[in-house]
């Protein structure tokens, strides 16, 4: 008989006990790599009222879910679960800074267009295949520093020199990209313009 897995009430419980600390007062928790793996987001979330950065990555996750009750969170570590698609960001749309969903099995960002504060999203060793996949990224204003290194369309564009002219095109709010700082030519000349 396979495990049901951790739930997130079981996983907070043995944080606290690992670190000291009482959850529902704490900024930052990590509930990563639990044995046995959590499964599943749950209404246990709910208890993390302070939780700033929240951090669930390496277990078996399959859906964004249960982020009510979060008011302050700003952080979501979700890399090396098993999710599919971005969901349930609503409830966090106005606080969410960075969403981390690197190794997972993602092919379009749809789901993301909530979170206008978004300025970080690292997305590498997805499956993003096509800048259909991409747009969503369009409608965030705040969208900063992207990371999607190991994507079929990063690979592809990479492959055949275009990626970084095309995602600056694309997105020119974009500072940093795959973890490079981003230089557009004609940086630099709004100071000079003001200097005279």
């Amino acid at each position: 008989m396979a495990s049901k897995g951790s739930t997130i009430k079981d996983a907070i419980k043995a944080w606290e006990e690992k670190t000291g600390e009482v959850a529902a007062e704490a900024t930052k928790v990590k509930l990563i790599s639990c044995q046995p793996f959590i499964v599943k987001m749950d209404a246990s979330l709910a208890t993390l009222a302070k939780c700033e950065q929240l951090g669930l990555s390496t277990n078996q996750i399959e859906k964004i879910s249960s982020l009510q009750g979060m008011p302050h969170l700003r952080i979501l570590s979700l890399g090396r679960n098993s999710i599919k698609k971005i969901e349930g960001l609503d409830a966090v749309a106005d606080t969410l800074e960075e969403l981390w969903i690197s190794y997972n099995s993602i092919e379009r960002l749809n789901g993301i267009e909530c979170c206008k504060k978004l300025k970080v999203i690292y997305a590498s060793n997805n499956k993003i295949k096509d800048w259909a996949g991409l747009q969503p990224l369009a409608s965030l204003p705040a969208i900063e520093e992207v990371l999607f290194y190991m994507n079929p369309l990063e690979e592809k564009c990479s492959a055949d020199g275009v990626w970084v002219a095309e995602m600056t095109k694309r997105f020119p709010t974009l500072k940093k990209l795959d973890g490079k700082p981003i230089i557009r030519e004609g940086a630099g000349d709004d100071e000079e313009e003001k200097a005279d």
